[in-house]
Order: structure tokens, then sequence, then C-alpha cells
């Protein structure tokens, strides 16, 4: 477990001799004001300090079950953001999880301990009790009532949870070595190590996960969900078996399962309930054994529209007018996983007709488009992305794709290509849409060649959407309303001007109480216009370009992301999780 989730730095003893309002005004979460108020009314109603803070709400929840963690010294854990151990659960029935509200999240075979997550942590009574059903040495965290019921309805129900822990008890009386390779299809389908890999893929299917970690650790093995771009623990397996699972993927992949010295990369087709996925898997060597990544490519998705995406109004219409022009350059820009690759194929698949050849260089192919002729880059056989977009232009192609212009050569070719007739889409690694043109010239493009053949860039992030089965309205704070108005100017909505009302999700069964689901993307497009052309020329930098495209109308992804939380699409936080750089 990270030490972002569980703060394990105090011990279990009595009750600081300092107070709860003591260390809230230490941290800086409530005002002297505050504090004293609090001790005011304590005095007057004669009501404990837990009463009178969670009644004037002061602090969030979080916040004040970390304060009084350190007031009874005792560890906090957030049993959201930790991953729950299958054989934790098989100690602590559901019935008496539920009774004396507390749930178990971890254990250590090695030293006989289990972490076990408690409303009340100093209940001396109910811990020795545990210690003696379990014969494990309970170590108590403090969590918050609600967070503990919520653990124990989704841990004591939850199928990756209980299959593992059934796939579990079945490797005590399996032999944990290698499988049989002559009877590769038997084994896949009987080994206990075989379901437990196939529980972990089942799940990653039905939370929508878009990768799948499997990382050792000293003494466990994490299993992480990539679920609308966030990571998500949500398991811990013994390290017992942490070489057999990933001796299980390697088979499927195809991968060489006595290698361990180096990273290497395979992929196969999974099948649960009738849908089929593709796995791209990746292994790397670390210190405690080998990580595995698998990105699930769902053969069934369909490419979404470009106005599914995100995309509208004035930056939708600049970008439709760029795909249907007959030659230039169309660059896409943003970091890894920010849906470069999706926005290229949505306009691939718009402009894609029996009339065109359409040409693609990827790394890799995610998804196979019918009609158009794709090429996953290969290094080892000599086959780059530059060398690639060479050959291309001996096969008369219409339009060109360009998985990434990464180097010189890359780049000098696309314009190229661009300048004798044809469309040219690709993808750079900066913050911004304006950062495009001065990394290019820094590539070694000269301007006048750039200026020629660039015709519009692109700027995106994704961001999750709010889960619309729980979502509620609120009034945000002042701060808040001030930044929104002062950075929408004149294209704050009519109507937000006198009050502001932003939405959030409460959290529910549907978005697995994230309060989030679905991603959406945030834009900013401009095309070179003429005063733009001439900056390019000059070496203008990357914040004289984004200027003049603001005066003539661009829309940046903090104001597209901003509109988009007014209108009830996504929340602020990740508005500005995202899109503040």
């Amino acid at each position: 477990m990270d030490s972002t989730d569980v703060d394990n730095t105090t011990t279990r003893s009595s009750p600081s001799n300092k107070s709860i309002v003591d260390i809230l005004l230490e941290k800086k979460l409530i005002t002297q004001e505050q504090g004293e108020k609090v001790k005011l009314m304590i005095l007057s109603k004669g009501a404990s300090e837990e009463v009178v803070i969670n009644e004037l709400r002061l602090v969030s929840e979080e916040d004040f079950i970390k304060a009084k963690a350190e007031y009874f010294s005792v560890p906090y854990v957030d049993l959201e953001k930790v991953g729950f151990s299958p054989q934790s659960f098989s100690l602590v029935p559901e019935n008496l999880a539920q009774h004396y509200s507390l749930v178990p999240f971890d254990i250590n075979t090695q030293d006989k301990t289990l972490s076990v997550a408690m409303a009340n942590p100093l209940d001396l009574e109910t811990i020795e009790f545990l210690e003696r059903k379990t014969e494990y040495r309970v170590l108590p965290y403090l969590s918050s009532k609600e967070k503990i019921e919520k653990a124990i309805k989704e841990g004591y129900t939850q199928e990756l949870t209980e299959e593992v822990s059934r796939a579990l008890k079945d490797t005590d009386h399996a032999r944990s070595n290698l499988p049989d390779l002559s009877h590769l299809d038997d084994v896949i389908r009987e080994a206990p190590i075989a379901k437990v890999v196939a529980t972990i893929l089942e799940f990653a299917m039905r939370s929508r996960a878009s990768d799948v970690h499997i990382e050792p650790r000293e003494e466990e093995t994490r299993v992480r969900y990539r679920i609308d771009g966030i990571l998500h623990e949500k398991l811990i397996l013994p390290r017992r078996i942490h070489d057999s699972v990933i001796s299980r993927i390697k088979i499927l992949s195809n991968l060489k399962i006595d290698e361990k010295r180096v990273p290497q990369d395979g992929r196969f087709t999974f099948i649960a309930e009738g849908n089929e996925v593709d796995l791209r898997i990746s292994t790397a060597p670390t210190v405690y054994g080998e990580k595995v990544v698998m990105r699930l490519l769902k053969k069934s998705q369909k490419i979404p529209e470009l106005s599914e995406l995100g995309l509208r109004g004035k930056a939708l219409r600049d970008f439709n007018e760029a795909i249907t022009r007959p030659h230039g350059i169309i660059i896409v820009c943003g970091p890894t996983g920010s849906g470069k690759t999706t926005t290229l194929y949505s306009a691939i698949s718009k402009i894609n007709t029996a009339k065109v050849n359409i040409m693609t260089v990827e790394d890799p192919v995610e998804y196979k488009i019918e009609g158009v002729n794709q090429v996953q880059v290969n290094p080892q056989a000599g086959l780059t992305f530059a060398s690639a977009l060479r050959s291309f232009l001996r096969q008369d192609p219409n339009i060109v794709m360009v998985g990434e212009i990464r180097d010189e050569e890359t780049a000098q070719l696309a314009v190229h290509a661009a300048l004798t007739g044809h469309l040219v889409f690709s993808t750079l690694h900066t913050n911004d849409a304006a950062g495009a043109a001065p990394r290019m010239i820094d590539m070694g493009v000269e301007p006048f060649l750039l200026v020629s053949s660039l015709r519009t860039l692109v700027a995106q992030r994704v961001l999750r959407q709010i889960c619309p089965h729980c979502k509620e309205e609120y009034e945000p704070p002042a701060e808040i309303v001030a930044d929104i108005k002062n950075n929408l100017g004149p294209l704050l909505p009519k109507g937000k001007e006198e009050k502001i009302l932003l939405n959030r999700g409460k959290g529910c069964v549907e978005c697995n109480n994230t309060g989030y689901l679905g991603r959406i993307g945030i834009f900013e497009v401009f095309s070179v216009t003429d005063r733009i052309a001439r900056l390019i020329l000059e070496k203008g930098t990357a914040g004289d370009i984004q200027k003049i495209a603001m005066e003539e109308g661009m829309i940046t992804m903090l104001q597209d992301g901003y509109l988009k939380a007014l209108e009830g699409v996504t929340t602020i936080e990740e508005v500005l999780r995202v899109a503040k750089y």
C-alpha cells in the first residue's frame, strides 16, 4: 500500500495532550477564529469536540478523521485508495465485520499480522477477540464508519476478491511449478493460477479498465486498474504466486517464460461473456521481480464521432474544415494518454471512402479501420516512422497518418509529404497547440516550409465525466467562482453572471463509488492564419502564437474545461487536475 493511502506514523497509545482542535489549527485546516468558536461551543453546550466540529462542518470528513487518528495516536487508512487482500477477507466473516464496524484489508503471513480498519481502533476487547479468532496479531487503523460500511459491502460481495480467494485456496493444494507447455490448453483452463488471471481480466472488462498493472512488491503483489484514466488499487495477491501469474500471462502472449532480465512485448485475445478483447502485454524487470502491464483494446469498440469526443463550436468547425482539405499537415498535441490517437482515428474514419488511399504508420496499431492500410513500426527490422513514411510516398497515398513526429527526419518527411499534395496527420508531445510550431522548428524544419504546409493545430486532454446516476448540484466557494469568471471573461454563458452552480457525483454502484463514469475531451484548435504564419516565420514564441490565436477566437483547453464544468459534464476538480499547467 502507498504511504499516501495509509498513514502509520503513529502507534497505538492513549490520546495525545493536544486536542483535535489544536491539531486542526496546526495543520491550518481551520482558522484561529473558528478554533475559538469550537472551544466556546464545547463549554456552552457541554458537547464533545467531534460533535461540534461536525455540526459546524468546518473541515472535510477525511481531514477530521486524520486529525482524530493523530489525536488517538493510531494510523489512518483511506479505504477508497488501498487494495484489499482476498486472504484477509477469508479470515474475518462478513457478519463479524458488520457487527463490529471493521474491515480487514491487508495480511502479512510472515509476521502473522492482520491490518484492520476500524471505526473505533481503541476497542481493545474487539481487537483481542479478533486475535484469538484469526490467530494473527491485529494492527488497528482508523477509518470513517461510512467508508468501512462501503468497503464491507464491496469487499465481501465483489466477485474479484471472492473468486481470487477461492482460486488461492486451490493453489495451496496444487503445485506451483511452471505448467507443461505440451498441454497448454488444458493447463490454461484448469490450473488455479489460470483462474486468478482470468478473474483479473474479467473484472477489468466489467469495470471498463483500459490497463491492468500487476506489480511485485517486497512482501506482496498488487493489482491496479486504470479506469477513466485514473489508477485504482483493487487487489493484493500473495507474493508466493507472483511468478506463476506472470508465467501464465507470458504463455498466453507467446513470450519467453525463462527470460526475466529484459523487457518483452506480446499480445493475445481474451473472450469473456461473449465480448472479445485484444490485450497488449508489456513486461519489465524490477528489483522485486517482473512487472506486467496489460492494455485492453476492445475489438467491438466503435470509433467515436468527433462531436462525441467533446469537440464543438468553432473548434469543431475549424477541425472539420481542415480534414476535408486535400493537402497540408494537421498536428494533435498532448502528453501520453491524452487521447490524441483516438482523435486521429475519428478524423480518418470521417474521411475514409473508397475514393482515397489512406496509409498509417503507428506504434502500435490500436484499432483496425476497414479500408485503411495500417502499418506497425518494427525498429528491429528497420521499419521506423521515417522509413515507413518514405516508402508511403511511393504507394500513391492521398492521406497519410504518422503516429508521432519524434525526430528531425520524420518531421522533414511529413512537411515534404504535405508540400507534395498529401494530407498528413500526426501528433506531437507539447503542452499546448501553440507549442507545436516552435517544436517543429527546433527539430530542424525551416520556418518557410512549415508555414507553407501547416494547416491546423489541436491540443487536448481527457477528463472524467460526472456519473449521471448520482449527479448532484452545489454552490462552489467564492474563490472558485472568481477563477471561473476571470478565465472565461466574455465566454461566461448568459444567466451565470449572478449565480454559478456546479455539479459533482456522490458515488454509486454504477460508477463504483467514484462519482465519475466515462471520459470526454477538452480541446483548443486554431488554424494557421496570415498573422500566425508571419509570427512562425519570425520564430515567435509559443506564448506569442497563443495570444494571437486567442485574439482570433480560439478557446483554450482550460476555458473549454470550465464551460463543460458549468454545463454539468465534469467537475471543476477534474478541469484543474488536467488543464492547469
